[in-house]
């Protein structure tokens, strides 16, 4: 089958989340389709993954959007057209204009959109579409105004959350095929527009995790990462481990360290993490498998809803034992007390974590038993083989 590819950003195993998986997609879709890749760059540097794309992609085109989203250009759309700052920041004429033309010349069989915003350069065309949702964006900024901005202004970005939320929905209901990535956002897909999406969760190249052997840390380091913390759901989780977790681990523990691993740090836990010596923070890892493999456990105390939990699937192949709430690992099909521990309350996950990090034995056991978990239900080899299904749907209707 011939495909035309669109994503917001650029594919690559450099960074975590969406990126990593729109690149193994690639890898393992180019098996059997040919691909035609378009995505955004807000640098030239960004071109240095090209080259690896190009082993898996018939072509490769990109598109320059600015590096900052605050432009008077990008201000001017969202407060004059009916659009959201998310799609404006993520538009660019050019790229329009190239799929306008791809998809008049390229003979192509179907259209695979990653992310609603991205479909504003989908000209009006007969060719058939699947459109998949890594996450509920308006409800994700939502979540944000509601913690993040003072009262007082809410108004007005409840502006920008409506015009979110209009066009996430009108973009659901124009693709042929949607599909989430979470049986959980498929639910509420469904509740909100009254289409069901098929799903096709995030992956882990296990092979890749378990290639590495690295030695542990000395002292044991109890991590959160690898991940970016632009997101405000990671920002909350660290701060819930250090104000309800980690005084307990710290406490039983004291030659334990609490690791931070990622990119966009706040400012305040890094300065947190130079005055106290039993926190410490790494904002470059070349490599996710050295901190995977180093740690000793990873506490995720994730409140928050919304797509998989790429980390935490990266760290399970990595044999590192998780400690996690409920809702961190929701949607995994995971059992408690065998794959990974779980518990809601931030005393109840210290105790946890401070019973893995006196039991060896133990670590070993959950580290495994998560391994094969993800091996078995979520590497990327037999994730990718559920696009074939859902493609043939979107051809027949």
């Amino acid at each position: 089958m011939k495909i035309l590819l669109i994503v917001p950003f650029l594919p690559n195993t450099e960074t975590s989340g969406g990126q990593t998986r729109w690149y193994n997609i690639i890898k393992y879709l180019s098996k059997s389709h040919e691909i035609t890749l378009l995505s955004l760059i807000k640098s030239d540097t960004e071109r240095k993954y090209i080259p690896e794309l190009k082993k898996y992609c018939k072509k490769v085109k990109v598109f320059t959007r600015p590096k900052s989203p605050w432009t008077l250009r990008n201000l001017l759309f969202t407060v004059f057209t009916p659009y959201p700052l998310l799609v404006v920041r993520n538009f660019s004429f050019a790229e329009k204009r190239a799929i306008k033309k791809e998809l008049e010349t390229g003979n192509y069989d179907l259209i695979h959109a990653e992310t609603f915003y991205v479909m504003p350069h989908i000209p009006n065309t007969d060719i058939p579409s699947i459109m998949v949702e890594q996450t509920i964006e308006y409800q994700v900024y939502k979540h944000y105004v509601d913690k993040e901005v003072p009262f007082f202004l809410r108004p007005i970005f409840m502006i920008e959350i409506l015009k979110l939320r209009f066009w996430e929905l009108y973009y659901w209901k124009k693709a042929n095929q949607l599909v989430a990535v979470s049986d959980k956002d498929s639910k509420v897909m469904e509740k909100l527009v009254g289409i069901r999406a098929d799903v096709i969760p995030n992956g882990v190249d296990t092979d890749y995790y378990k290639a590495k052997k690295v030695a542990k840390k000395v002292p044991p380091r109890v991590m959160y990462g690898v991940t970016n913390f632009e997101w405000l759901q990671n920002i909350e989780a660290v701060d819930e481990l250090l104000k309800e977790v980690w005084p307990y681990i710290h406490k039983k523990m004291p030659d334990a360290k609490l690791w931070l691993v990622g990119r966009m740090i706040p400012q305040r836990f890094v300065e947190l993490a130079h005055a106290r010596e039993d926190i410490e923070i790494s904002e470059s890892i070349a490599d996710a498998r050295d901190a995977y493999g180093s740690a000793s456990l990873m506490v995720t105390p994730i409140r928050s809803s919304g797509g998989t939990r790429l980390k935490v699937l990266e760290a399970m192949a990595s044999g590192l034992p998780i400690v996690s709430t409920s809702n961190g690992v929701a949607g995994l099909g995971l059992i408690a007390g065998k794959h990974a521990l779980i518990s809601d309350s931030g005393r109840g996950m210290a105790k946890l974590a401070i019973k893995l990090l006196e039991d060896e034995k133990l670590r070993r056991k959950i580290g495994e038993a998560g391994r094969m978990f993800v091996k078995e239900n979520y590497d990327w080899k037999e994730v990718v083989k559920l696009h074939d299904k859902i493609y043939k749907k979107a051809l027949s209707k």
